[in-house]
């Protein structure tokens, strides 16, 4: 089950409706397939220039969150959408993947409790459950 935080009236990312949803489309299952685990989709279009949406997710250690990157970063390689940036690969508390338009944040779920991006960047907008 994914969680979507989007604004009031307005659809959340389908996927196949553009490159950007297709590829958020990849990146959801790709996660569902690594048992990554309380995803939640914000979306940000009309909010920041920086991305379109926001995947926050979390894996169970550092070795778990090292895995889901490494497989979000194959994955995206091998359909063809580039190699995303990625940041915090050696600690592994909290992994950043950008894709562009699609930003991917990994924690460990102590970690993602102490910098609660999902209420920084969705708290203005009411949470909704949607399934993948």
């Amino acid at each position: 089950m994914i969680r979507s935080q989007t604004a009031p009236g307005a659809m959340a990312p389908v996927a196949g409706a553009s490159s950007e949803g297709v590829m958020l489309g990849e990146i959801i299952a790709a996660l569902e397939d690594a048992k990554a685990e309380d995803t939640v989709l914000i979306d940000l279009k009309g909010k920041t220039a920086l991305a379109d949406a926001m995947v926050v997710t979390s894996g169970r250690s550092n070795r778990h969150v090292s895995a889901i990157a490494d497989q979000i970063v194959e994955m995206l390689k091998l359909k063809g959408f580039g190699t995303p940036r990625v940041e915090g690969q050696p600690h592994c508390d909290w992994v950043l993947v950008d894709a562009g338009d699609i930003v991917l944040h990994i924690f460990r779920p102590e970690v993602r409790q102490f910098y609660n991006l999902e209420k920084m960047w969705g708290g203005d907008r009411p949470a909704e459950r949607v399934s993948a």
